[in-house]
C-alpha cells in the first residue's frame, strides 16, 4: 500500500465515524409513533419508553445537525392527524442550512454568535413560552447550539456577548469553561429553556459533541439543571477580566451578590416533567472507527476516547506513542475528543485539528517516526475553526512543500501551511457534529 492509498484509507475510516453520527437515522431510532393512535414514544437512555398522547407538540431544533434531526422528527409528527402545534423552529449554522418541511429555518453564526441567532433565540423563547400543561416541547439538540441561539439578559448586548465569546475562545478556555460563562449570559442556556417551557412537559433528543456526554455542557445545557454558578463564571473570565465589556462584568457581579437569580438547579420543580436521551456521541463514532479499521484488515489500537489538551502537545504525545509500537502489520491508532488551542496575539488562520496535524508532522520529523504513515485529525461537522476545512491529513511528504513550517505553527497559521502541503482535509459540511476524530495509520517497517 503506497502513501496515496494510505491517505484514502485514513479518510474512509474517518468518514465511517462521521456516518455513525448520522442525525436523521439517530432520531428515527429513538422517536416513534403508533399508527393506531396519537401516542408518541420516545426511547430513554436506559432503553425504557416515554409514551403519551400529548395534545400538542412544539418542535424546537438547534445545532449543526438541526435540519437533519428536524426533518426526521417532522416526518413522524406531521403524519395525520398532525401533532405539531405550529411550524417547528430550526436554527443551524450557515453551512448546514436547508429547507425543512413544516418548519421555520434560521441560519445563524458559529462559532461567533450573530444577530440572526439572536432573532432565532427570541422566536424560540416566545414559542416555548406559549406551551401549556399537557403539551410537549420536543427539543432536538446538537453541537454548536450554544453559539447559535444567543439570548443575553438586559443590559448585556449581543455585541458584548460576542466580544466575551471571542475572548474566551482566544484564551484557551475549555468547552466546559466557555459554557459556564455562556449559561450565565443567557436566558435559554443552563436550564433557561425549560424554565420558559414550564408547565409543559419537555424532552430533549441530544446528539452529543461533548466528551463524556455531560448534558450540562452540550449546547450549554438549555434543558437540564446547571451545576455552575456566577462565581465560577467570573473565575473563568479572570485571565481576560479587564477586557470583558462592562455590562457583562456588572451582570456577573450582580449575580454573585444574589441580585439576579441563579440558573435553575437540580431540585427545581420545573424539571419534574423533563427528560433527555443521548442519541449519538463521539464514543459511538470512535467505535465505528475501530470497526472500519477491522473491516480493512488493519489492526486497531484505541489511543484515547476522551482526547483533550493543547492540540500541539497532544500531537507530540501521539508521535511518542507511535514510536513505541511494534509495526509488524498495518496498524490504526485511533482517538476521539476535543483539544484546545491557546492563541498568541495576531494569530493566523486554522483550527485545533489543523494545528494538531501540522504539529504531528513536525514532531514526526523531529522525533524520527520512520516508514510510511498518515495522520488525519478532523471535525465531524466538516469545519475546523473559522475555515472551510475539517482539519488536516499529513504524511512524511507534507513538510517538503512548506517553507519553515515551524513558523506557521508558532503563529497558529496551520491552514496556510497545510494548504501549501496539499494537506487540508476538506469534506464540506456534514450536517452532524460529535466533536473530533483522529486516525493514525502506520505501515510495517523493515526492522519490526
Amino acid at each position: 500500500m503506497d502513501l496515496t492509498q494510505l491517505r484514502k484509507t485514513a479518510l474512509e475510516i474517518f468518514l465511517a465515524g462521521v456516518q455513525a453520527a448520522d442525525p436523521e437515522t439517530a432520531v428515527k431510532n429513538y422517536l416513534t409513533r403508533s399508527p393506531a393512535s396519537n401516542n408518541l414514544s420516545i426511547t430513554l437512555s436506559n432503553g425504557k419508553q416515554r409514551t403519551q398522547a400529548w395534545s400538542k407538540i412544539h418542535l424546537i431544533a438547534f445545532g449543526k445537525a438541526a435540519c437533519a434531526m428536524a426533518t426526521a422528527a417532522q416526518e413522524i409528527l406531521t403524519s395525520k392527524p398532525s401533532l405539531m402545534a405550529s411550524p417547528g423552529i430550526v436554527v443551524t449554522n450557515y453551512e448546514n442550512v436547508r429547507e425543512v418541511p413544516h418548519c421555520q429555518v434560521f441560519a445563524a453564526g458559529h462559532p461567533t454568535p450573530d444577530s440572526n441567532g439572536y432573532q432565532a433565540a427570541q422566536h424560540i423563547a416566545q414559542r416555548v413560552g406559549e406551551a401549556k400543561s399537557g403539551e410537549l416541547v420536543l427539543v432536538l439538540i446538537s453541537g454548536g447550539g450554544s453559539a447559535l441561539i444567543p439570548y443575553p439578559p438586559s443590559p448585556v448586548s449581543l455585541a458584548d456577548k460576542i466580544t466575551t465569546t471571542k475572548l474566551l475562545l482566544g484564551c484557551g478556555a475549555t468547552i466546559n469553561q466557555v459554557n459556564c460563562v455562556r449559561k450565565h449570559l443567557s436566558q435559554l442556556k443552563g436550564g433557561g429553556l425549560t424554565r420558559l417551557a414550564a408547565p409543559a412537559e419537555l424532552h430533549a433528543l441530544i446528539l452529543s459533541d461533548v466528551i463524556g456526554d455531560a448534558v450540562t455542557a452540550i449546547a450549554s445545557g438549555p434543558t437540564v439543571a446547571d451545576p455552575t454558578t456566577f462565581d465560577e463564571a467570573i473565575e473563568v473570565l479572570n485571565p481576560v477580566w479587564q477586557q470583558v465589556p462592562a455590562t457583562v462584568r456588572q451582570h456577573l457581579e450582580a449575580g454573585k451578590r444574589g441580585e439576579i437569580s441563579e440558573t435553575p438547579k437540580e431540585n427545581d420543580p420545573i424539571f419534574a416533567n423533563t427528560d433527555y436521551t443521548i442519541i449519538g456521541s463521539n464514543s459511538i463514532s470512535v467505535n465505528a472507527l475501530i470497526a472500519a479499521a477491522q473491516e480493512k484488515s488493519i489492526k486497531p489500537c484505541l489511543y484515547k476516547d476522551q482526547l483533550t489538551g493543547e492540540a500541539s502537545q497532544v500531537a507530540e504525545d501521539l508521535v511518542d506513542f507511535a514510536l513505541k509500537q511494534e509495526r509488524t502489520a498495518p496498524m490504526a491508532i485511533l482517538a476521539g475528543g476535543e483539544t484546545t488551542v491557546t492563541l498568541t496575539p495576531n494569530p493566523g488562520m486554522g483550527g485545533r485539528n489543523q494545528e494538531m496535524s501540522l504539529a504531528f508532522a513536525l514532531a514526526a520529523r523531529e522525533k524520527g517516526l520512520r516508514g510510511d504513515w498518515v495522520f488525519l485529525s478532523g471535525g465531524t461537522d466538516g469545519r475546523d475553526g473559522p475555515t472551510n476545512a475539517a482539519g488536516g491529513i499529513v504524511d512524511p511528504r507534507t513538510l517538503t512543500s512548506i517553507p519553515h513550517p515551524e513558523n506557521y505553527l508558532a503563529n497558529h497559521d496551520a491552514y496556510h501551511a497545510l494548504q501549501q502541503g496539499d494537506a487540508l482535509l476538506q469534506i464540506g459540511a456534514t450536517g452532524t457534529n460529535v466533536a473530533d476524530l483522529q486516525v493514525l495509520l502506520l505501515l510495517p517497517t523493515s526492522d519490526s
